[in-house]
């Protein structure tokens, strides 16, 4: 599953090539607590129809109202961009669903070029970074690479939006976790590669919209070429798979490097990789261990759960305070056994 600016993006795209009216709804600015982040869209065909959201909903059902009615976004086809702001006054943040004091301003772009959003969509598709540049007076569309990733700004005549590329998921291990923890990565907006030379596993493989590779992670590690939008997890237990491809990932500027193992295991890792692969603690400081949030995992899913968890909250930029971690939390629990957190069942 794409992230849902792509998803946004594709079937606006979709619906003006077939030259269908449409509008994109960006959050500009929010202010009080808000449902959707700055940057968040959504759009809106002539008949009602809608991708992507801005808010809790009821927004959303004022603005289908208003832009499905016959020949509404017609009469809008060359009008320049528009603002509107939700939840100005405590009666209308209440009638539309915005926490107290929470207000919301967006920013309506009418019947957006296709050739430009297709253009848009390409180059994200090639893994490009991109910023959309909108003209606030006249609707005039920029499209620019960008050398890192942009969030949304305004310099008060131009609107630029920074796109792409997709975050991405390398597993190493394609046992049941994996399965797990591929699925909850594709609908979280991730595309995942599952790395595994073990035959008798890779055969099993069940998840779709994966890219099963089966070369040595290591080397699968460099073809993957991370990036600051790229995480790699090795679930494999066996050093043979897992030691050389963390070295080759905390090496790369992945924002998630970790490894699947009890407090014990992890220890005797960094010891093993400090000991025979010639790294320090310093070297190894990046590297994530015991992985995952602690919510007393029991199943494989659970697992997945719990390290999902971490993963989005490092791509968030949201610290993770260490009684949280599995390794602060057990630290703290004395006399739990480790076996007791099934984050430690074999893949």
């Amino acid at each position: 599953m794409e992230s849902i600016d792509l998803l946004v993006l594709r079937q606006l795209t979709a619906w003006r090539q077939a030259s269908h009216h449409a509008v994109l709804v960006t959050v500009l600015q929010t202010w009080g607590s808000s449902p959707r982040p700055v940057g968040a869209m959504m759009a809106i065909r002539e008949d009602g129809r809608v991708v992507g959201s801005v808010s809790g909903g009821c927004i959303e059902d004022d603005l289908i109202r208003q832009f499905s009615q016959t020949g509404a976004l017609a009469a809008q086809a060359s009008q320049s961009p528009q603002r509107l702001r939700y939840g100005v006054s405590a009666e209308e943040a209440h009638r539309f669903g915005l926490p107290c004091g929470g207000a919301i301003e967006l920013l309506l772009e009418f019947n957006p070029n296709a050739d430009q959003l297709s253009q848009l969509l390409h180059q994200l598709d090639e893994g490009v970074l991109m910023i959309r540049s909108l003209h606030l007076a006249t609707g005039t569309v920029r499209l620019q690479r960008s050398v890192q990733p942009e969030t949304l700004y305004c310099d008060g005549d131009w609107l630029h939006v920074g796109f792409g590329p997709r975050y991405r998921m390398l597993l190493i291990g394609a046992g049941q976790l994996s399965e797990y923890l591929a699925t909850m990565a594709l609908f979280n907006g991730f595309d995942v590669t599952v790395c595994d030379p073990r035959r008798q596993y890779h055969q099993g493989w069940s998840v779709a919209n994966v890219h099963l590779v089966t070369g040595m992670p290591d080397d699968e590690v460099m073809t993957f070429r991370p990036d600051p939008r790229s995480c790699i997890i090795a679930l494999t237990h066996d050093p043979k798979l897992d030691d050389l491809a963390l070295l080759e990932a905390l090496a790369s500027p992945a924002f998630y490097v970790g490894a699947i193992g009890s407090r014990k295991n992890h220890a005797l890792r960094r010891a093993r990789m400090i000991e025979h692969l010639d790294q320090t603690e310093h070297d190894l400081a990046n590297l994530k261990g015991p992985i995952g949030i602690y919510i007393g995992s029991k199943t494989p899913a659970e697992i997945a759960v719990s390290i999902m968890a971490e993963v989005i909250a490092h791509k968030n930029n949201v610290p993770v305070p260490n009684q949280l971690t599995v390794q602060g939390a057990k630290d703290q629990a004395d006399g739990v056994d480790e076996c007791e957190q099934s984050q430690y069942v074999p893949v």
